[in-house]
């Protein structure tokens, strides 16, 4: 049956783009409207007579402000559906009508290429209204939609245990369907590895308008939307999830060293304990510029989760990293959902679980983000190179995030996620700001590349590794529009998101969609000359 047939009422919001886009607004509007079934009963908003439905829903989950002036490019279409079936239908009218579909699952996207394109004619599929989150404590798993975010997921579980959690990311307001689609991580990645490595099964809309299960869509899509980027294949619907233990106590700490006292030289002793600690813990270490007695100089912070009492931990530490000095009131004893506020930096105190279900809960800025994964540790001399850099530069923070533990036991090639034996920690660099100024802005990106491009020496090579969930368009885009798209340009970026992986899903992304329907400025590009009968013969 054709899922045109079967759609129920859908919510289209459309407007003129402010973008210089080939197409004409009417057109398209008058299009969707020809292409849509006689007998749905959508609600259509115009640009003229709700223009700020657009502008609000646009606006909504806009995480980087980077991407919200007046000289963005802005969609013809914004789609917010409610239903498989309507996914379906825009999915084939899209198709039909030849405009390019942006994906938005409600999440941060550093990069903004969700909701912006290169391209001229493109529309927005909103799938924030996929956010239900069904948690079967039977079978120890959760069916989460991909427009869900974290703190709703995390909360959902709470509700149902408090001896089962989920090992993902650390900011409530992510999106799930990014999150999972690029690997995600978080405090207890060392006991369980990614978010991406509990995923058992997923439905998505495919180029032909078909929902799939992983029966349906087979093991080589399955596996390429579990950390190869979803939007590169289809439409994620949802994710079911497998839970994973956590104890009724957890710990938290955070300890903070300047330069002055020593904080170089436990950054570096961190790098070699930090591997092969007890899996239990997990210890991210910030450092940032800071001024301390009117004098710039560097800080580190390091900060913990530990799946265990105090006692526990305290007695871990003076035996692997006495020279933290932690000391037993320096931790703070919560359960696991209370350690999903620390890390959130609400107030553990005084923040109710509640705060998880709102989806605005976040502050929203100006701001930059790049990444590197470390594989030899960085000197103590260097570390303190490092620090004098960030305070030279005076806006670019780091976040050092350890590995070992489970993440050295899974095999690269498990997931498109390749960063896992050999890596000591990932590096997030991180610039962050709050005036619209363009001179700040140019001034700001500048300091990140220079970061980026003076820790050269430390970081790994051949490829130079990043971490896909942490988007930079510095490292490579897909210049080629119009459905068509370049291996040799995506092969740039894509070595270093996915390394030995990559050729594996191109092969995967040219055989399920080969006229390269779903693409974006980092998508994953189909091989040349590849017609859609030979492209299939790929997965066979």
């Amino acid at each position: 049956m054709n899922p045109l047939h079967i759609l129920v009422p859908l919510t289209l919001i459309f407007l003129f783009s402010s973008s210089n886009a080939v197409m004409d607004p009417d057109s398209v509007y008058q299009s969707f409207i020809q292409c849509l079934p006689l007998n749905s009963t959508s609600v259509i908003y115009s640009s003229t007579a709700n223009s700020s439905s657009y502008t609000n829903i646009l606006q909504e989950y806009i995480k980087n402000y980077r991407f919200n002036s007046s000289s963005t490019p802005k969609p013809l279409v914004i789609i917010t559906p409610t239903s498989e079936s309507q996914v379906q239908a825009v999915v084939l009218c899209a198709k039909k009508i030849g405009v390019q579909i942006k994906i938005r699952s409600g999440g941060h996207d550093y990069e903004g290429i969700s909701y912006v394109s290169s391209e001229s004619d493109f529309v927005v599929l909103d799938m924030f209204n996929f956010r239900s989150v069904d948690v079967n404590l039977d079978d120890e798993v959760a069916v989460v939609g991909a427009g869900a975010q974290l703190g709703e997921l995390y909360y959902r579980i709470y509700e149902k245990s408090g001896a089962h959690g989920f090992p993902a990311g650390v900011c409530p307001t992510v999106g799930v369907g990014g999150h999972l689609s690029g690997g995600g991580y978080g405090t207890m990645l060392r006991k369980y590895g990614l978010a991406v490595d509990h995923v058992t099964d997923a439905r998505i809309v495919d180029v032909n308008g078909r929902v799939l299960d992983r029966k349906a869509m087979g093991e080589d899509l399955f596996w390429a939307i579990c950390g190869g980027g979803g939007g590169s294949f289809g439409v994620i619907i949802s994710y079911t999830v497998k839970l994973v233990s956590v104890p009724r106590v957890n710990t938290v700490f955070r300890i903070m060293k300047t330069q002055a006292e020593n904080a170089s030289a436990l950054v570096y002793k961190w790098q070699t304990v930090m591997p092969n600690i007890d899996d239990d813990l997990f210890i991210r270490v910030l450092l940032q510029p800071v001024t301390v007695n009117r004098t710039r100089t560097g800080r580190a912070s390091f900060i913990a989760h530990f799946l265990g009492d105090s006692d526990r931990l305290v007695a871990l530490m003076e035996k692997e990293f006495p020279e933290l000095g932690l000391k037993k009131e320096d931790c703070i004893e919560v359960s696991w959902i209370q350690s999903v506020l620390y890390w959130g930096n609400f107030d553990v105190n005084t923040t109710a679980p509640e705060i998880l279900l709102d989806r605005h809960s976040d502050n929203v800025n100006f701001g930059k983000r790049k990444s590197d994964y470390v594989q030899t540790p960085i000197s103590e001399s260097d570390i303190t190179s490092i620090f004098n850099k960030q305070v030279e530069l005076g806006r670019v923070g780091f976040v050092f995030n350890p590995y070992g533990g489970k993440m050295y036991e899974i095999p690269s090639d498990a997931t498109p996620f390749p960063h896992r034996a050999g890596n000591l920690f990932k590096i997030q660099y991180s610039v962050n700001w709050n005036d619209p100024s363009p001179q700040l802005e140019a001034d700001y990106l500048n300091q990140s590349r220079v970061m980026y491009d003076f820790m050269t020496p430390f970081v790994s090579k051949n490829p130079r590794g990043v971490f896909l969930n942490y988007r930079d368009l510095d490292i490579g885009v897909m210049t080629a529009v119009n459905g068509e798209s370049s291996y040799n340009e995506g092969k740039v970026y894509g070595e270093k998101y996915f390394m030995g992986n990559f050729d594996r899903l191109v092969k995967v992304k040219t055989a399920v969609d080969p006229d390269n329907f779903f693409r974006n400025e980092q998508s994953i590009p189909v091989l040349a000359g590849k017609t859609s009968s030979k492209s299939r013969k790929l997965m066979k």
